[in-house]
């Protein structure tokens, strides 16, 4: 199909999603949506993050279709710019869980193992609040504690760890919160 005439579909069909046609929004998902998940894969580098940022362009693109001037760029190009956006939005989303995660855990090991171990009575309460964690830790129920430990010693976002444990986004970052919560708590009884 030539350019002219793909692009005249698509604003077409743009103009239609701007009066909030469903039809058309299949159409227009449809026609360009391998594309623009090439664009998005390029931009976060993985296939779970691609369709979620897919999803997020196609409703802003639902939202913002009345906004779209065709004397300004091409279709596609004001698509792939919404696209690489949401791309981006998801990799500063993605760095700053990873953020909160690493200060939790930090904000937890260092109520647990507060200062150097100097002397050998500091290295007994060490000793002593490292088995109170692995303690905590046992408490946890069992996917919970290894979305725990996943999270934290090797260092996987949110999205690695439901990707590597087939569970959904939501369920994995409910049971680090819960998890932190529960280990929170507890180190707080042996102190």
């Amino acid at each position: 199909m030539p350019q002219v005439l793909a692009d005249t579909e698509l604003i077409e069909l743009l103009d239609r999603v701007a009066a909030r046609d469903q039809a058309a929004l299949k159409t227009l998902y449809d026609r360009t949506a391998s594309k623009l998940y090439g664009l998005a894969l390029r931009v976060v580098g993985q296939r779970d993050g691609a369709e979620d940022v897919l999803q997020e362009a196609f409703v802003t693109i639902w939202r913002v279709a009345g906004d779209y001037r065709a004397s300004l760029s091409p279709p596609m190009a004001w698509m792939g710019l919404i696209v690489r956006s949401r791309g981006l939005d998801f990799l500063r989303r993605r760095t700053a869980d990873r953020a909160q995660l690493t200060q939790e855990f930090d904000d937890i090991m260092a109520d647990t193992f507060e200062g150097e171990a100097a002397n050998p009575m500091d290295s007994t309460d060490a000793s002593q609040q490292a088995r109170a964690l692995h303690d905590c830790l046992a408490q946890l129920d069992g996917r919970q504690r290894e979305v725990v430990s996943l999270a934290y010693l090797r260092d996987l976002s949110h999205g690695e760890l439901a990707a590597q444990l087939r569970l959904p986004l939501g369920t994995v970052k409910t049971w680090i919160r819960r998890g932190l919560m529960q280990l929170r708590n507890c180190m707080a009884g042996f102190t």
